[in-house]
C-alpha cells in the first residue's frame, strides 16, 4: 500500500448522538416560522449529518422543513390565542370578554337608540273630554338616514314628568284632552330609535327557571318590556335586572336578558327561589325595538310623518315631528369600555362605598331607556363634607359626542344608586364640562400614489374618528396631538405626518371632557 499523503476518517459515523440525546437537542422556545425553521436545520446537522446535508431552498428536504414550521407557527399562534382569552385584560374577541364578563354576572351593553322629543298634531284638533289613543301599529316611523341612505324606524312613546311611561300589553298609548295644548298639539311624547316587535306567547311549565328567545334583532339596550298576564286577567309588569342572582328576594317581578355575539335576546325568568316566576297557564307579552347605533341620530325637525290615531271611535289623521335634535345613538358597548369597568362593578359587590364604586357604577348605568352616560367622580374638599360624593356626568350623544345630561337621565341614576350607597354618603349628579377642539392635520404621501389620495384621506379619517370615540376617552385626559400624528402616521401609505393647530399637549381639568368637533385633513404630496 502507497501513502498518498491524506488521511481518510468515518468520525462523523462514530459521534452520532444516540436516540436518548436527541431530546437534548430540541429548542423549545422557538415559535415563529423562522425560528422554527432553523431550529429544524440545526437539528438535522446536528442529528443526521451524513444523511442529508443540502439547505438549499428549491430542495424538497427544506420544503419539508418549512411546511413543517409552518404547522408549529400555527399551533402557537392558536396556543397563544387561546391563552389570551382566558384573562380579561389581553382578550382580544368579543365573545371571548363576552364569555369571561357572563362569569361574574356582568353583560356586555347592546346598541344604543337615539332619542328626541317629538310633537303630535291631530288633523283636527280634539276637544275637551275626548281621549287620543294611538294604536301599536301607528307608533313605528321609518325615514330614511342621512348616514347612510338606508332606511331607518323610531317608535313614539309617552312621557310623564320626564319619565317614559310604560305600554299595556297592547302597546296602545292613550292621551287625554289635558295633555295638550287646546286640543292642538301634544308635547309630552318622545321618540326612540328602533323598531318596535311585540312577541306573546305562554307558559306551560309551573317549576325551573323559564326562557323566551326573541325572534328579531339585534335588540336595543334598555327596550324590552314584559307584561305578565295572570289567569284572572291581571296585568303584571316586569322589571329588568342584570343577573337574577342578584335579587334580594323572591317575591320580585324581574327578567334578566342574555345576549349573543349579533344581539339576538333571550328573556329569562326566575324560580320561586330567586324571584316571583310566572306560572303555567299565565301569558306574557314582550315589547322590544330592533336596530340602534349612530346612524339614528337626526337634525331637529327632521321627521315630520303622517299617522292614524284614534279619538273614540273615529279614525283621524295626525303628524309626529321631533321638535329636538335626535341623538345618543351608539354602537354596542366597546371592548375598551367593557375591560375596564366591568372588573370594578364586580369588585363594588353591588353596593357604593369607595369613590371607585361610584365611578364604575356611574360609567356603567344605563338608563330604562338604555342611555349611557361618561361620569367622574369626586369627593368635596371641605372639612365638613368627606361623605359628599359629587358625580360628574355627561351623556353620550353619540360615538363622537357627549351632551349635557337630560334631567330623566340624572333622576334615574340618583334613584339607582340610592339604594346601593352608604346610609353616610349623600350623592350629588353635576354636569361635566366639555372641552371641544378642531384639528387640521397634514399627511405626505408619495407623489406616485396620489390617485389613492381620496382612500388615503379615509383611512386618516376612521383613525381620527376612532382616537376620539367618547368610549375610548376619559375625563380629564389629556390631548397630545404627536399621539394622534403617530397612529395616523403608521398607515403604509403616509410618509409623516403632522397636527398644525396644535404643538403642545392640551391639558384639562379632572371634570373636563376633550371633544372632537371638527378637523381638516390636508394632503401633500412629495
Amino acid at each position: 500500500m502507497t501513502f498518498r499523503g491524506t488521511v481518510e476518517s468515518d468520525f462523523m459515523k462514530l459521534v452520532k448522538n444516540p436516540q436518548i440525546n436527541k431530546a437534548n437537542l430540541i429548542d423549545y422556545a422557538g415559535s415563529d416560522f423562522d425560528t422554527i425553521k432553523n431550529n429544524l436545520i440545526e437539528y438535522i446537522k446536528a442529528v443526521y449529518p451524513l444523511d442529508y446535508d443540502n439547505f438549499v431552498e428549491s430542495d424538497l428536504g427544506v420544503m419539508l422543513v418549512e411546511l413543517v414550521a409552518y404547522v408549529g407557527a400555527v399551533t402557537s399562534m392558536k396556543a397563544d390565542f387561546l391563552a389570551n382569552e382566558n384573562y380579561i385584560r389581553t382578550a382580544r374577541t368579543r365573545n371571548g370578554v363576552k364569555k369571561l364578563l357572563e362569569l361574574i354576572g356582568v353583560r356586555l351593553k347592546g346598541p344604543i337608540s337615539a332619542i328626541a322629543n317629538a310633537t303630535l298634531t291631530p288633523a283636527t284638533p280634539i276637544q275637551a273630554g275626548e281621549n287620543v289613543t294611538i294604536p301599536a301599529d301607528s307608533r313605528v316611523i321609518t325615514v330614511t338616514s342621512p348616514e347612510d341612505s338606508q332606511q331607518v324606524s323610531y317608535t313614539l312613546y309617552k312621557t310623564n314628568n320626564g319619565q317614559i311611561q310604560r305600554t299595556n300589553a297592547d302597546g296602545i298609548i292613550t292621551l287625554t284632552y289635558d295633555e295638550s295644548t287646546g286640543g292642538n298639539i301634544f308635547s309630552n311624547l318622545i321618540l326612540l330609535e328602533g323598531a318596535m316587535v311585540t312577541q306573546s306567547g305562554s307558559f306551560t311549565e309551573t317549576g325551573g327557571i323559564k326562557f323566551v328567545n326573541l325572534t328579531a334583532s339585534p335588540v336595543v339596550e334598555g327596550s324590552i318590556e314584559v307584561v305578565i298576564t295572570s289567569k284572572q286577567g291581571t296585568e303584571e309588569p316586569y322589571e329588568q335586572v342584570d343577573n337574577l342572582f342578584f335579587v334580594s328576594g323572591n317575591s320580585q317581578k324581574v327578567f334578566q336578558v342574555i345576549s349573543d355575539d349579533n344581539y339576538a335576546a333571550t328573556v329569562v325568568f326566575a324560580d320561586n327561589i330567586l324571584a316571583d316566576a310566572p306560572t303555567a297557564g299565565e301569558s306574557y307579552s314582550i315589547t322590544y325595538r330592533v336596530g340602534g347605533g349612530s346612524r339614528g341620530n337626526l337634525a331637529k325637525s327632521f321627521i315630520s310623518f303622517p299617522i292614524s290615531i284614534n279619538v273614540g271611535l273615529e279614525s283621524r289623521d295626525a303628524t309626529v315631528e321631533n321638535s329636538t335634535r335626535a341623538t345618543g345613538g351608539a354602537d354596542a358597548e366597546t371592548l375598551e369600555h367593557a375591560k375596564r369597568y366591568a372588573p370594578l362593578a364586580f369588585r363594588s359587590q353591588d353596593r357604593l362605598v369607595t369613590l371607585l364604586d361610584y365611578n364604575a357604577f356611574a360609567n356603567s348605568f344605563s338608563t330604562s331607556y338604555g342611555s349611557v352616560g361618561k361620569a367622574v367622580t369626586s369627593t368635596r374638599r371641605a372639612y365638613s363634607s368627606a361623605n359628599v360624593i359629587d358625580v360628574f356626568i355627561l351623556e353620550v350623544a353619540g360615538n363622537l359626542q357627549l351632551k349635557k345630561a337630560s334631567p330623566a337621565f340624572k333622576k334615574e341614576l340618583i334613584d339607582a344608586m340610592q339604594p346601593k350607597k352608604m346610609i353616610t354618603d349623600e350623592v350629588v349628579v353635576v354636569d361635566g364640562l366639555i372641552r371641544t377642539l378642531d384639528l387640521v392635520l397634514t399627511i405626505r404621501i408619495s407623489r406616485e400614489i396620489k390617485e389613492d389620495e381620496e382612500v388615503i384621506k379615509s383611512q386618516a379619517s376612521n383613525i381620527i374618528e376612532s382616537f376620539f370615540d367618547v368610549n375610548r376617552r376619559e375625563f380629564g385626559q389629556e390631548f397630545i396631538p404627536q399621539a394622534l400624528a403617530r397612529e395616523v402616521f403608521e398607515l403604509p401609505s403616509v410618509i409623516f405626518a403632522t397636527v398644525d393647530n396644535y404643538e403642545d399637549t392640551v391639558k384639562v381639568d379632572f371634570n373636563e371632557f376633550i371633544q372632537l368637533n371638527n378637523y381638516t385633513i390636508n394632503v401633500v404630496r412629495v
